[in-house]
């Protein structure tokens, strides 16, 4: 069948089951705007590049699916640049594709050119120069699979304007779509571990039934592995306390006797002197943030540390690990969960750790988290109007936050009982992330309420 380039890229991103595009049109990219008209899949025109961005991270987060964000070249493609380091911080699938100038003004300083993929290299998790029309399906199919697979994150693909539109002869090409098989060929160092080696998983169930004040310390990266139910069921077979990092909020519910709530400088005092007394910390797709540890040298002292992730950079980046993991978040829990199984049923035993969970619930009714109550004729305070907000929203409401104080009390306030609900800029600490992120979080998620929350820092 012959395409050409603009339409291939419209049926690629088909064919990956793009269902929206978050996008602004310019020169370098209108071409592709064509055949859009004749696809199923939606377009959100933005009032600028940035939006587009926050959108494609609040439908990820939302949805679990990579979020499409399309722009043009130059200022256009530079502007979507803060989105992509926030995406790329937080670990969220994103495809963005840029129009470029035609391939022969590539390094001329023609009008609205810029080295997109080279001011991305640092804040993408691969990027693209697609040169031939040919190739913009094995492209696409690349960038979707490298923004999904892994850690996440955002993938950038660049494409020339001569290669899409229809009028330019290098715009023609034979549609193919290549296999899983081919897609894997074309990637050679690419191969993320996913499983956890077997004898680190055994040494960790070990260090698991031998302490006597455990605690999981719960990271975003369990919600990017789909691991909620998995966690839950690993928290409730050996009895250990959860505490949920601010990009974790809603992997573990709020309400479960085991959940001990936000940790680090935000947190409250239950869940940050639980870590800090802690004999053992299973930290599950989480890494070690500042905001969590503070002074690394004091954090934790007494504490071994068995440390999961996808990202083998993260192991010892912060913390080195007495049992560290490489593996989807996921996909480890359910085998630290038939590991304790088979000990348990082999005849292991594990402590009693009755003191412990008393001295958790007297802290938690010791030092609440709470806030001096509101008298007529003061002025309204935060965390009363978020608690109002709250209690009239249906229990599966999704959250999307932008950064400052009021992410904090919405973060500590708001009674989080599902997973996929808290949306919010963590690692960058975008402000103006909470509008664009939660019109993206209602268009992948149209059957469920979303509130924008957000302040003046």
């Amino acid at each position: 069948m012959k395409l050409n380039g603009g339409q291939a890229l419209i049926k690629s991103l088909e064919m990956e089951g793009v269902e929206v595009i978050f996008g602004l049109p310019g020169g370098a990219i209108l071409p592709v705007y064509d055949p859009i008209i004749d696809s199923p899949i939606r377009h959100v025109l933005v009032r600028h590049e940035q939006g587009a961005g926050h959108m494609a991270e609040g439908y990820a987060h939302a949805t679990g699916k990579p979020g499409v964000a399309m722009v043009t070249s130059g200022p256009g493609a530079t502007n979507i640049v803060t989105p992509l380091a926030d995406a790329y911080m937080d670990s969220v699938p994103m495809v963005c594709i840029t129009g470029q100038v035609p391939t022969a003004a590539i390094g001329t300083d023609a009008f609205q050119e810029a080295d997109i993929t080279g001011i991305t290299q640092s804040v993408t998790k691969h990027n693209f120069l697609v040169t031939e029309a040919q190739d913009i399906p094995m492209a696409i199919r690349q960038a979707f699979h490298i923004a999904t697979t892994g850690r996440p994150g955002p993938v950038l693909v660049d494409i020339p304007k001569d290669i899409v539109d229809p009028q330019n002869p290098r715009s023609a090409m034979e549609w193919t779509w290549p296999t899983d098989e081919e897609v894997s060929a074309s990637l050679p160092g690419y191969k993320p571990t996913t499983h956890g080696h077997p004898k680190k998983i055994k040494e960790a169930v070990e260090l698991m039934l031998a302490a006597e004040k455990p605690v999981i310390y719960a990271g975003g990266g369990i919600l990017k592995a789909r691991a909620a139910e998995a966690l839950r069921e690993l928290a409730e077979l050996l009895e250990i306390p959860v505490v949920t990092t601010l990009m974790a909020r809603g992997a573990f519910p709020d309400d479960h006797p085991l959940c001990l709530g936000m940790p680090g400088m935000h947190g409250n005092y239950t869940a940050i002197m639980s870590m800090q007394q802690s004999d053992l910390l299973i930290a599950l797709g989480s890494r070690f943030d500042d905001r969590v540890t503070g002074k690394v040298a004091s954090f934790a002292p007494d504490a071994k540390i068995i440390h999961a992730d996808i990202d083998p950079a993260e192991l010892g980046k912060v913390r080195r690990p007495d049992v560290p993991i490489v593996g989807d978040a996921r996909l480890v829990i359910e085998g630290l969960v038939e590991e304790a199984r088979k000990q348990l049923a082999a005849g292991a035993t594990k402590p009693d750790i009755t003191p412990w969970r008393s001295t958790l619930s007297g802290w938690q009714e010791q030092y609440p988290l709470a806030y001096e109550p509101w008298t007529e004729g003061e002025a309204l305070k935060p965390q009363q109007v978020l608690e109002a907000l709250r209690d009239a929203s249906p229990e599966d409401t999704i959250v999307a936050s932008g950064v400052g104080q009021h992410q904090m009390w919405t973060s500590q306030y708001w009674r989080f009982r599902h997973p996929y609900t808290w949306i919010n800029s963590g690692g960058l600490g975008t402000m103006g992330f909470s509008v664009p992120a939660a019109i993206g979080a209602k268009a992948g998620r149209p059957d469920r309420t979303v509130w924008a929350i957000d302040g003046d820092g």
